[in-house]
């Protein structure tokens, strides 16, 4: 436990030195900070023996003079403390989140499969949050608290050693309950994230899938599995703040213990004559001050526990390895003709094995339709030319190539994907279909919208290409959202289309519009479409009919109405009427 905290601070660390500078400045603002609380500790003796005591009433002026000196000199050290430490800590958390959102993109489509949108948002949003939170705390509170402690100490072992001792015998008690207290709140800081990162999930989920809780009547349901999450999660924070209140009235108690013996056996020093009023003053002061420090460390303390909760989520992220990754040998793919070839692929989901065997061969411009049951493993094979898996037997090759051993960069180059869920950004339609080509002109844009038959509804929204589509695109239709993908498509200009149902959820005035433009989508392409509807895969040069990651029929259209096999079986189903 205590390496795994170790190796956190270390990474942390790393991330904390290119502002090693705003840290040094704002360390020596601290300084100031802490040597002007000694001050006013230091003053005490004087006050009360040169002035009360001794009589030396000319130095009445001086005393407001050092006060609201020392008090300017604490105000501009304390601000350019807080400002130079806080610009840090949110710098380094600055970094931390880009590199997390960086990470969290590399990483597979398996990962993605395992985790939910909601999880993975929440580890880049709250836990780093948390963290944020913390690192202020920390740097600004400890820091600054650190040496003033340290100063304070320093001033009671000058004023007076033997009773310095009588009164820190106290503090290796407040240690074990300080420990204790700590490790509870970061186990239920860490419980407390996991669950805010179910409530997150159930949001994200809630308001995706508005349309379909409205539909069907179940906002009631919905609450309900809301409250209960929102419950969980309170349960976690209430025992952080259970622990985190208990912390400083136990660090008062025990400190109670060593001021009355301070005072008991400083009064009585002081009638012996060992030590003056005033050094008894200064004592006490610097004491009572110094607890001050004191509770506000364990405090910190108690916050670095819920930080290190937070952070050991947070690079449970990093330390995940990205499944798919460029060869150490990797080059970048040589320009594509267009064929493909599946040899002898066998793919499986967590043992779960989808494909057998699988062997196919698609040549340059060559139109593949794959079509079979739900589960025969189609998204797979598509999914596997553009490497979102690798496969466990076999290879997939594109002009000879293994796909393996090309950079994944220049691999997607030259993969255009049009799917069924017609995905948009919150942006521009100019800005979604120039998604693949930032640097592709307006001219070119809009060539690539009349090729697929989006350029006439556009020119009639109220602000033309630039219109903001919405939230994912709903204040178009299905049919309009997926002419805008076809032009995204159409821009990339790809030699290996893949079309994913691209017309499964449309009308039939809609899907004609839509395949006009996938004609001119598919041209000079070599084409891989998936569809359940086999009305739009009849003018395929090759339909693949899958069942069980097994090829069972290959054939034109034709080819296969001709045999007795399963392709005749959905043909039939689908058109017996």
């Amino acid at each position: 436990m205590a390496s795994a905290s170790v190796d956190i601070y270390r990474r942390l660390l790393r991330y904390s030195r290119p502002y090693a500078g705003r840290i040094a400045f704002s360390i020596l603002a601290s300084l100031v900070v802490a040597g002007t609380d000694v001050s006013y500790a230091g003053l005490v003796q004087p006050l009360v023996d040169k002035i009360i005591a001794g009589g030396q009433h000319d130095l009445v002026i001086l005393v407001p003079v050092f006060v609201i000196g020392l008090a300017l000199l604490k105000g501009i050290g304390r601000y350019l403390q807080e400002y130079y430490i806080k610009t840090a800590g949110q710098l380094v958390i600055q970094d931390l989140r880009n590199d997390l959102q960086g990470h969290s993109l590399s990483l597979s489509m398996a990962y993605y499969g395992r985790n939910s949108t909601g999880k993975i948002m929440s580890r880049i949003l709250n836990d780093v949050g948390m963290m944020q939170r913390s690192a202020a705390d920390v740097l600004v509170d400890g820091v600054r608290e650190s040496f003033t402690l340290i100063r304070l100490v320093g001033l009671v072992f000058y004023r007076d050693w033997q009773l310095a001792i009588v009164a820190f015998l106290v503090l290796p008690v407040a240690v074990l309950p300080a420990t204790i207290i700590g490790r509870k709140i970061k186990i239920n800081t860490r419980k407390g994230q996991s669950s805010l990162g179910n409530l997150t999930g159930h949001l994200q989920e809630t308001f995706s899938g508005i349309k379909v809780i409205k539909a069907f009547g179940t906002e009631a349901g919905e609450r309900h599995r809301f409250r209960t999450e929102n419950l969980r999660f309170y349960r976690f924070l209430r025992k952080v703040l259970k622990y985190d209140s208990a912390s400083s009235p136990i660090i008062e108690i025990l400190a109670s213990f060593g001021i009355a013996t301070v005072l008991w056996y400083g009064i009585n020093r002081v009638l012996a004559g060992a030590m003056t009023q005033g050094e008894l003053f200064s004592f006490a002061t610097a004491m009572f001050m110094m607890y001050t420090p004191v509770k506000r460390l364990t405090k910190v303390g108690n916050t670095i526990q819920k930080s290190l909760g937070a952070a050991e989520r947070v690079f449970e992220v990093f330390d995940e390895a990205p499944d798919i990754a460029d060869a150490p040998d990797a080059a970048p793919l040589a320009p594509v003709r267009g064929q493909v070839t599946f040899d002898a692929v066998g793919f499986a989901y967590r043992d779960e094995p989808v494909l057998h065997e699988f062997s196919l061969e698609a040549r340059p411009g060559e139109i593949v339709a794959l079509v079979g049951p739900s589960g025969a493993g189609k998204s797979t094979v598509v999914g596997l030319i553009a490497r979102f898996y690798d496969p466990q037997k076999g290879c997939v090759r594109i002009d000879g190539q293994d796909i393996r051993q090309v950079t994944l960069d220049s691999l997607r180059e030259n993969i255009a994907l049009v799917d069924q869920e017609t995905f948009l950004f919150n942006a521009t339609i100019a800005r979604n279909i120039r998604y693949g080509r930032p640097d592709a002109s307006d001219e070119q844009v809009r060539a690539a919208a009349r090729q697929a038959y989006a350029d006439g509804f556009i020119q009639e929204l109220p602000e033309g290409y630039e219109t903001v589509t919405g939230d994912r695109g709903h204040s178009l239709s299905g049919g309009q959202r997926q002419r805008l993908c076809i032009a995204r498509a159409l821009l990339r200009d790809a030699p290996i289309l893949i079309l994913d149902e691209a017309t499964s959820a449309l009308d039939t005035e809609s899907e004609a519009e839509v395949q006009k433009a996938l004609a001119n989508l598919m041209k000079n392409r070599t084409t891989f479409v998936i569809a359940h509807r086999l009305s739009t895969i009849m003018h395929a040069d090759k339909i693949v009919v899958m069942e069980n990651g097994r090829i069972l029929q290959i054939g034109s259209h034709t080819d296969l109405i001709a045999q007795e096999g399963l392709y005749r079986k959905l043909y039939d189903l689908q058109f017996k009427s």
